[in-house]
């Protein structure tokens, strides 16, 4: 694929994982990822989670911020990527306010002001990101190009490290 600047990868990559609806996330040092939805703050190099008080990853972060990692997978949005961070507890009334839906809603009897309702953002700091095309026609134009010229490799996606 084409060479993008760190900036255009940077992007692309919060663009992409704005379209996804969930990944997996965890305390590093546990071999325990779950999964979550997140909310994509590219401004703040942030993904915003709604937890539930007592659930395991909300107890990790009560009392003080703690290393973390997400990790995605999509082939619809060409996305893979691993990314390390930390996670901490936040009390942005305004934050949850933004991100507040239906979705967390239905978990919680009380809605947006059950007592239970915790906050997580979880900070990128760096990400390994695979991209890959997301047209048919590119792959399969990139497949019949490395049949035809047999030193050829397909070229349909990028591997990069990204530190924000």
């Amino acid at each position: 694929m084409s060479e993008h600047s760190n900036e255009e990868r940077v992007r692309m990559f919060w663009d992409r994982l704005a379209d996804l609806r969930a990944g997996m996330v965890g305390i590093k040092g546990t071999d325990r990822l779950v999964p979550m939805s997140h909310h994509v703050d590219h401004e703040a190099g942030c993904l915003w989670f709604i937890a539930a008080h007592g659930e395991e990853l909300t107890n990790a972060v009560e009392t003080s911020p703690r290393d973390a990692l997400f990790s995605v997978s999509s082939d619809k949005h060409g996305l893979y990527a691993h990314a390390h961070g930390t996670l901490e507890l936040s009390h942005d009334k305004a934050k949850l306010d933004e991100v507040w839906n239906a979705v967390a809603a239905s978990w919680f009897d009380d809605g947006r002001d059950d007592p239970d309702v915790r906050l997580l953002c979880l900070r990128l700091r760096e990400a390994e990101v695979w991209t890959t095309t997301t047209s048919s026609a590119a792959f399969l134009f990139q497949i019949a190009k490395a049949k035809a010229v047999r030193e050829a490799k397909p070229d349909v996606g990028d591997n990069y490290t990204l530190r924000f």
